[in-house]
């Protein structure tokens, strides 16, 4: 198998594992098994554990950058291009569950400083991505004059991530993107300063 491909499996298997027992109790024996590999063949395309995680890193950088764009250039509305970005992103968590148990791993927040910075720098692009979007809703009128675009932003990336793991938590028993987005639709409500959808 060429290199790429093999990598590409590697990783794809990873994110699976990363999954099913979390991340911090994955082995590249796990990976190695899960691929039909030796560990030694692991090594030979990832040097160190913290190459491996960083290359994850990439491949779900590119996938959600991917996503947040297709989002931005598919609607001309700044409220349409705001819900497309929850949509996105719920639907990257949906396609990829490990997402919510890598950000909250020990890999990332105490042994691996690099990918940290990478998700954190992730995270700051899609709050931004929102933030101007509720700017322009704001100037719009679509948004209570006293509501801050950074604050707003702030709250809908809380309402994503709690979502999130309210559906991991209860063993993905509900839409996600549905739900996330019925419950945009409360927030924009109160951001607007009107009643909600019941």
């Amino acid at each position: 198998m060429p290199a790429e491909d093999r990598k590409a499996e590697i990783v794809a298997a990873l994110l699976h594992l990363a999954d099913r027992i979390g991340p911090d109790r994955l082995t590249t024996t796990d990976i190695a098994r899960a691929v039909g590999v030796t560990q030694a063949a692991i090594f030979r395309h990832f040097p160190t554990k913290a190459d491996l995680w960083s290359r994850v890193g990439e491949v779900i950088a590119g996938r959600l950058e991917g996503a947040w764009q297709a989002a931005l250039t598919g609607h001309a509305a700044e409220a349409d291009r705001l819900r497309a970005l929850v949509a996105a992103q719920l639907n990257q968590i949906e396609r990829c569950p490990a997402l919510p148990v890598i950000l909250h791993s020990r890999e990332l927040n105490a042994d691996n400083a690099a990918l940290r910075e990478r998700f954190r720098g992730l995270l700051a692009q899609y709050q931004a991505h929102l933030a101007g979007c509720l700017e322009g809703m704001s100037a719009d009128g679509e948004i209570a004059g006293h509501v801050a675009p950074r604050d707003a932003a702030l709250i809908l990336v809380a309402l994503v991530q709690g979502t999130a793991i309210r559906w991991s938590l209860g063993a993905r028993s509900f839409p996600l993107e549905t739900e996330g987005l019925r419950l945009l639709d409360v927030q924009l409500a109160l951001f607007a300063g009107r009643e909600g959808p019941r």
